[in-house]
């Protein structure tokens, strides 16, 4: 899976320019970077969410998922917003139970906590069939005991489908659990990519080695 080079211009400020980047099939590619480097908006471009200067298109493939970092619910039961995205019957259990969303499968969404509404997205997202997955924080709002279920499901989803996912999130230790690469974005640059364990151990970036030992990984 390949993107082209893109920028993003607002206001007359340069706030993204990236050069084209290959992700690799069946695994996770991790976002990291401080608040305002470009990370949600390197997402709602790939996603097509938003144009690109000079529209250029972004991805190669069409067939992109998306999960923003506010999900949306609609007005129907839990097991009736999973059913939207497809998926059998079968599948469709499972990922409620591994979320913790059995007993809320008749519930209507719009009554779920943030939490909850979070992993009911992130299971109606995992039912998808994509050649890219693009997950914006979906752990964000989740305890710890849903994050590493999710994690789980995540990293098997990328596996099991063959689908590039990528993961945008603020948790060194997210992508360090679950990420076979790591993109490292700073003021809308891309600064390092690489295998998360080169990366997150032993960047070749100085600003990279930086902004490792300030958030303490």
């Amino acid at each position: 899976m390949k993107t082209n080079a893109f920028a993003k211009t607002y206001g007359g400020r340069k706030v993204l320019d990236l050069p084209a980047i290959t992700l690799q099939s069946g695994a996770v590619t991790a976002v990291i970077g401080a608040n305002g480097s470009g990370k949600s908006t390197m997402a709602k471009i790939l996603a097509g969410i938003e144009a690109a200067d000079e529209s250029k298109c972004s991805v190669e493939s069409s067939l992109v998922g998306y999960l923003p970092q506010k999900p949306f619910a609609f007005r129907l039961s839990v097991e009736q917003n999973l059913a939207l995205n497809g998926g059998d019957e079968a599948k469709r259990t499972e990922l409620l139970e591994a979320l913790g969303l059995t007993p809320l499968r008749r519930s209507r969404a719009k009554r779920l906590s943030g939490g909850e509404t979070a992993k009911m997205a992130l299971a109606r997202s995992l039912l998808g069939s994509y050649d890219l997955l693009i997950l914006d924080e979906p752990t964000a709002a989740m305890d710890m005991a849903s994050t590493l279920a999710a994690e789980k499901l995540i990293a098997s989803y990328a596996k099991d489908t063959g689908c590039a996912v990528l993961l945008i999130t603020h948790s060194l230790q997210q992508a360090r659990r679950i990420a076979e690469e790591v993109l490292y974005l700073e003021s809308g640059k891309l600064i390092e990519q690489g295998a998360a364990e080169v990366i997150l151990n032993t960047p070749k970036e100085e600003k990279t080695r930086q902004f490792l030992e300030f958030y303490g990984i």
